[in-house]
């Protein structure tokens, strides 16, 4: 076996053992987070959601209905 291969056996063992112990300091950190009461996260606050009154849709529904009538009466001025 060539060193270069033995130094790659090495690094993936190597690599190997910090990734469990990684695994065991993310375990830790939950468990001492989980019973610290200051470090809870906070509560998101609910999503507002927007309301359109029955006139404001009213307004939308004319000014759209007014752009359509001219659009049309342009296509109806152009010659065929």
């Amino acid at each position: 076996m060539s060193a270069i291969n033995r130094t790659i056996k090495q690094l993936e063992a190597q690599r190997t053992s910090l990734e469990k112990e990684i695994v065991k300091l993310d375990t830790a950190v939950k468990v001492l987070k989980s019973l610290s009461p200051g470090t809870a996260p906070a509560p998101t606050p609910p999503v507002k959601t927007r309301k359109i009154s029955k006139a404001g849709i009213a307004r939308i529904r004319a000014a759209q209905k007014a752009r359509w009538a001219k659009i049309k009466a342009q296509k109806q001025q152009k010659p065929a």
